[in-house]
């Protein structure tokens, strides 16, 4: 099995933080979201990984050490890392096109900026799954449209009228993505786009009209990581299960504390110092950053920083930050905002 991970953008709706940070690597409850999406769509495949093929935007953004992160992560699953770039935002099929010579055998795609929850197993008499949750307002979404079956006959785009409440959360399986590859490559050739770009739907829509059979994969949770506000959200949840689940060590054994509390769930990373503070509930706080004097909850705040000062809720700090809520003197870059 090969998982193939588009993750060429920027995320602009994530500015400030991903300016200097891709969005895909920005840290939710203490891992950056492709790692935790790596590592939950191998737990759901429940068998071996051979390859993770990523695809890269502009070096100048996703540069070695991005690089070496994600060699890392596809070596801690088995698998051989294959590191490709997309030179121009061209849509979800040229992505998957750059990585052509990885598109052979069995596969999943997975666009890099969602998180999920999910336990099924995948279809055998199925061609492809397409990995879908429940909505309560379809019409915001990308659905699929079932028959009798309960086959995919066909997408539909934010439809007006009821289609179906399954919404398309951007994670494919192809039993052979040999298949897709052949679509798209005709989409390629004859250069057919829709909103500017080449889409992934054209090519599978031409699968289905080859009687290819297209099944779903219904995930429990679906957490989205567009914007600040639904990143922060995200977190939240994550934070909630993995407390629950009690897999993975949240409070880093190093952490420092001095007259200070944490509420749990919380991560709290290593080598963190906390003086005269509250942390939590639902805060993740990056290696390394130092907090005084101060409460903070239903936040993100990478590492390294400095905060001091301060009463937070709902916030998202980067790395390096130096933070005092009792300033009288500010310096303040592009695209920061204070609320």
């Amino acid at each position: 099995m090969k998982i193939i991970v588009p993750m060429a953008g920027r995320g602009s709706r994530l500015r400030p933080h991903s300016l200097t940070v891709p969005k895909p690597l920005i840290p939710v409850a203490g891992q950056p979201i492709v790692h935790r999406l790596v590592k939950d769509i191998a737990k759901v495949l429940k068998q071996p990984i051979e390859e993770i093929a990523f695809v890269l935007g502009d070096p100048a953004w996703f540069g070695d050490d991005v690089v070496s992160k994600l060699e890392d992560l596809a070596k801690s699953l088995g698998a051989k890392a294959s590191i490709y770039r997309q030179d121009k935002p061209l849509g979800t099929g040229h992505a998957i096109m750059c990585a052509k010579p990885s598109l052979t055998g069995p596969a999943v795609i997975a666009y890099a900026d969602t998180l999920i929850r999910a336990e099924f197993d995948l279809d055998p008499t199925a061609d492809s799954v397409i990995w879908t949750k429940q909505v309560e307002n379809p019409e915001a979404y990308g659905v699929v449209k079932l028959n009798d079956n309960a086959e995919i006959v066909e997408l539909v785009e934010k439809p007006e009228t009821f289609v179906s409440d399954q919404a398309v959360i951007g994670i494919y399986y192809f039993k052979d993505v040999a298949v897709l590859k052949g679509k798209l490559q005709e989409i390629l050739d004859e250069n057919i786009m829709n909103g500017g770009e080449y889409q992934i739907n054209d090519g599978i829509k031409r699968m289905m009209a080859d009687g290819k059979v297209f099944k779903t994969g219904t995930v429990d949770e679906w957490m989205d990581c567009g914007n600040k506000a639904i990143t922060i959200e995200t977190n939240q949840r994550m934070l909630g299960f993995l407390k629950a689940d009690g897999e993975e060590q949240l409070i880093a054994d190093s952490v420092q504390l001095e007259n200070s509390n944490i509420i749990e769930p919380c991560f709290i990373g290593e080598n963190v110092v906390l003086k005269n503070t509250t942390v939590g509930p639902f805060v993740s706080v990056g290696n390394g950053t130092v907090i005084e004097n101060s409460t903070i909850e239903n936040s993100l705040i990478q590492t390294n920083s400095e905060i001091k000062n301060a009463k937070l809720n709902n916030a998202m700090i980067g790395n390096n930050v130096k933070y005092n809520g009792e300033f009288t003197s500010i310096s303040i870059g592009d695209y920061s905002v204070l609320e």
